[in-house]
């Protein structure tokens, strides 16, 4: 068996049978600069604590998997240079070598399978990278959520992505996506797009039943939850559309491709909105991170 260190929070938490929430650390180490990426970090912990769930974040410390960080752990990684960013692929190189490696979606799917964990609040998840039927560029993320028995609330895909292709990959590997609380598919930093989403669902208790009969019914994999972000922290599409298509074209010309292009693009955007983009981000990661600790509290009554 592989180990896993738990922090004291998230070891208490299991022992009492309390809801807990995984959370990725790649927003930690490839997300935004110390002291911002720690504090937002504690930030989104926060908000899971006081909605009721126990947070847990995720990293490769070492070659040990950890699942949820001391105040001084997220401290360190929060500093560490170097760090690797591990996916599905080479996680377990990296606990196998010892490792330093921050998880990304798929990453932290495993890892909360892993540790009983059944829900998992993000971003954003990977998809299909524009121009992908020349690059084959397809996330890890998206077929992860076929197999691993996950719920993941996201506020949609990255709307870097090319987000039809990202629904047709989901919707052939049979993922369920649930739009909640509105019919169309959130595109990230926008709370609307012109994609409905394939499914709607209003409560946490909803989404909750919809997992646990999935599991009972022996289906592998988890579901997307597509969580619109607030109304007041979002950009509207079409204010995005010019500058996203404006940083594609410098990732192409630059010749960035595979995990580069993500963070490139990222970055780009973020100077090119003047920092509105990460403003963005925070407000739908913590937004996000309030929905899954309810989902959670209802998986817990549930399974008990």
């Amino acid at each position: 068996m592989i180990e896993i260190h738990y922090s004291a929070e998230a070891r208490a938490a299991k022992a009492a049978g309390k809801p807990l929430v995984a959370l990725e650390s790649t927003i930690i180490t490839h997300g935004m600069p110390y002291p911002q990426n720690v504090e937002v970090a504690a930030q989104v912990e926060q908000e899971i604590r006081d909605a009721g769930a126990t947070p847990a974040t995720i990293a490769v410390i070492n070659g040990v998997l950890h699942v949820g960080l001391e105040a001084e752990t997220l401290q360190a990684l929060g500093q560490a240079k170097e760090v690797a960013k591990v996916s599905r692929a080479d996680m377990p190189a990296c606990i196998a070598m010892g490792k330093t490696g921050a998880t990304t979606v798929a990453a932290t799917m495993i890892a909360a399978q892993l540790a009983g964990i059944s829900v998992f609040a993000t971003g954003g998840i990977g998809g299909v990278h524009k121009g992908a039927e020349t690059s084959f560029d397809i996330s890890a993320d998206l077929l992860e959520l076929a197999q691993t028995p996950v719920t993941v609330v996201a506020a949609g895909a990255k709307a870097i992505l090319d987000i039809p292709k990202t629904l047709e990959i989901l919707e052939t590997q049979g993922v369920p996506v649930i739009a909640y609380g509105q019919d169309s598919f959130p595109a990230f930093w926008s709370a609307q797009s012109e994609l409905m989403a394939p499914l709607r669902m209003d409560s946490a208790a909803e989404i909750a039943r919809a997992q646990v009969t999935r599991t009972a019914m022996g289906l592998p994999g988890g579901q997307l939850i597509a969580n619109p972000i607030p109304g007041d922290a979002e950009i509207p599409a079409e204010t995005l559309a010019p500058v996203i298509a404006q940083a594609q074209s410098e990732a192409d010309a630059q010749g960035i491709s595979g995990k580069a292009v993500t963070p490139f693009l990222l970055q780009r955007i973020f100077e090119l909105t003047e920092g509105r983009s990460l403003a963005a981000n925070i407000a739908l990661v913590r937004n996000n991170a309030r929905l899954a600790a309810k989902i959670a509290q209802e998986m817990a009554e549930l399974t008990a």
